[in-house]
C-alpha cells in the first residue's frame, strides 16, 4: 500500500479524523480514585462519566491518530506557538493534591515532523506562530490523554492559545490547521465548557476535592449550556460561526466563564470542524452542580 494509498483513504469522509472538544476535567482527579467514604458515583474521579467518555474515546474514533495535536486551556502565549520537543517532559501546573498526582508519567514522543507542519499551515494562512522547545505536557494535555490514549505510543505535539482569547483568531488557527485531520492529526481541544472555580466551589455539595454530584438541583450554566449546543449543531454554517464568536451574548456566558481560557480551545476545534457538517454534542454531564458538553466536528 503505498503512501498516497493511505492519504486518500484518510480524506474519505468516513475515515477522516473528527476534530474534538472534551472536558479535561478537575486537576488530577479524573484518574485518581474516589477518597474512602464517598457515596455513589462522583462527578471528577476516575469512577465520573468524564473520565468514562475519555477512556471510550479511542474506539469512536475510524482510525488510529497517527499523531495528536492538543490545544489546551492551560497554555497562553503572546503569539500562538507550537511544541517542538521531541521528549515532553510533565508539567504538573495543579497544586494541593495526594502525592500521586505527581507521580503519574505519560512517555510520549513529540513530533518534530507536526511542529513543522503546524509552522507550515498557519504561516500559508499568514498567522504569526512561534516554537518553543523546552514546552512539556500541562494537565489539560497528558490527563486526558492518560485516559484516552494510556500506552502513550502515539507522538503528541502541544498548541497555545493567544493570549488575547480572541474568538475569532482562534477560530481562524482551526481553519488553517483543518487539513491535518485528513494527514491522520486528531486535533483535541481540551478545557471545559463551563469554567467558574468559585462557583464549582460553591454549587457542589461536600466541597471541591469530594466530587459529590448535585443532581438534585438545576445544573449551574444549564441556560447557557443549552445556548452553546444550540449555536454548535446549528445547520447554517454561518450562523453556527456567527452564535459561537458571539458567545458572550448567551445566557449567563459571564457565570459560566469569567475568563474564556477554558472555552477558546473550542474555537479553535470548532475552526478546523469544517462547514460541511454541524457540530455534534457527545458528552453531557453535570460536574461539580454544573452543566458541561463534549462537542465533535466532522465536517
Amino acid at each position: 500500500v503505498s503512501h498516497n494509498d493511505v492519504l486518500n483513504l484518510l480524506r474519505s469522509s468516513s475515515s477522516m479524523l473528527p476534530a474534538i472538544f472534551l472536558n479535561h476535567g478537575a486537576g488530577p482527579l479524573p484518574f485518581l480514585p474516589p477518597p474512602p467514604g464517598i457515596q455513589g458515583q462522583t462527578s471528577v474521579y476516575s469512577d465520573s462519566a468524564t473520565s468514562e467518555y475519555l477512556r471510550a474515546l479511542p474506539d469512536s474514533l475510524p482510525v488510529r491518530p497517527s499523531a495528536i495535536l492538543v490545544i489546551s486551556a492551560h497554555w497562553e502565549e503572546f503569539v500562538f506557538t507550537v511544541s517542538t520537543s521531541s521528549a515532553p517532559e510533565m508539567i504538573f501546573d495543579y497544586y494541593g493534591f495526594p502525592s500521586e498526582a505527581y507521580e503519574v508519567k505519560y512517555p510520549a514522543s513529540g513530533s518534530p515532523e507536526l511542529s513543522a507542519r503546524v509552522q507550515e499551515l498557519l504561516a500559508s494562512a499568514r498567522i504569526p506562530c512561534k516554537t518553543d522547545a523546552a514546552r512539556g505536557l500541562d494537565h489539560g494535555v497528558f490527563v486526558p490523554l492518560l485516559l484516552a490514549f494510556p500506552a502513550a505510543e502515539i507522538p503528541v505535539v502541544s498548541l497555545s492559545l493567544q493570549g488575547d482569547l480572541d474568538p475569532a483568531k482562534h477560530w481562524a488557527v482551526g481553519e488553517a490547521l483543518r487539513p491535518l485531520r485528513e494527514e491522520g492529526v486528531l486535533i483535541l481541544g481540551s478545557g471545559m465548557s463551563f469554567h467558574n472555580i468559585p462557583a464549582f466551589q460553591r454549587n457542589s455539595r461536600g466541597g471541591f476535592s469530594a466530587g459529590s454530584p448535585s443532581r438534585d438541583a438545576p445544573a449551574l450554566g444549564a441556560a447557557f449550556e443549552d445556548a452553546l449546543v444550540d449555536a454548535i449543531t446549528h445547520e447554517d454554517p454561518e450562523e453556527r460561526k456567527r452564535r459561537v464568536l458571539e458567545w458572550r451574548s448567551m445566557p449567563k456566558a459571564s457565570l459560566c466563564h469569567p475568563r474564556e481560557d477554558h472555552l477558546a480551545p473550542l474555537f479553535v476545534v470548532a475552526g478546523a470542524g469544517g462547514v460541511s457538517q454541524p457540530g455534534e454534542q457527545v458528552f453531557q454531564d453535570t460536574v461539580l452542580g454544573s452543566a458541561v458538553s463534549g462537542f465533535q466536528f466532522r465536517g
